[in-house]
Order: structure tokens, then sequence, then C-alpha cells
């Protein structure tokens, strides 16, 4: 059975929190990747990708809402504008990454990695092992393995 720890880069590019928006992007052009793992004292934080850097130069949309009685009702989420509003605003990668993500371990099968990343609609999952980011799969890691076979 093949698993993460035979197709992952272990070599990762990697950034710190205090990071800028603008040496993020010019890491991520430099290298040729599309994410970057956020990392401190080998510990993963978050990543930040090509998409949350698309979101600073997205047009942002406050929430709709109507006024019923002296009552707000919002027809769309607050909490997903406050979210989006402070990715527009960010100077550093710490206020832009995303902080949930997904992670395996180096045994997980390529299997399970396919199934989460068509699932979740992500294209990185990083490798994770005693708290520890050790390597990072990518839709391209896959495909290649993929084809071998």
């Amino acid at each position: 059975m093949t698993a993460a720890r035979d197709i992952m880069t272990r070599d990762v590019v990697t950034i710190p929190p205090e990071t800028s928006v603008e040496e993020a992007a010019e890491i991520m052009s430099e290298h040729e990747i599309s994410g970057l793992p956020v990392v401190e004292n080998d510990k993963l934080l978050g990543i930040v990708t090509e998409k949350d850097l698309i979101m600073k130069k997205k047009r942002l949309n406050s929430p709709g809402y109507i006024n019923i009685l002296d009552g707000i009702i919002y027809l769309e989420s607050p909490r997903k504008f406050r979210e989006e509003f402070k990715k527009f605003i960010a100077v550093d990668v710490q206020d832009l990454m995303t902080k949930r993500v997904i992670t395996v371990d180096p045994d997980t099968s390529i299997d399970e990695i396919a199934t989460l990343m068509v699932e979740k609609d992500i294209n990185r999952i990083p490798v994770i092992e005693d708290d520890k980011l050790i390597g990072i799969v990518t839709r391209a890691d896959v495909i290649k393995k993929m084809a071998e076979n």
C-alpha cells in the first residue's frame, strides 16, 4: 500500500507567521508552488494559498440585511464577512492563512489522501508526525504516483 511517506515532498518550503503577504506571494512565485505552510518551531499553524492571496484583491461585499421592527436580520453570514474582511486587510500571513488545516500522518494511504482532496476541495495536505511538519502531499504527487502504475 502506498502511503503519504512514499509520495510526499520532504523539503517543504515554509514561512513564519510574521511573513508579509507580498513576501509570501514572491516566495510562491519564485518556487512555483501554490501554497505555503505557516510554521513556527516546526509546528504547523496554518497554510496560505493562492486562493488566500487572491482574496486580498477580491471586491468586498458587505452582507445584506433587512430591518424589521428595529431589528436587523442578516441575509448572509456576518461571520463570513468578518473573516473575508480580515483577509482583505491582512498585512502578515498570520491574518490571511487558513488556520483549520486538514493534515495526515505518514502512514495515511494514497486512496485516503485522494478522497480528502476531492471531498474537501484542497490541493495540498501537510504530513504531520509527533506534532511536526515532515512533508506535504500535493495533487501533483498523487497524479505522479498514478502515472507510475
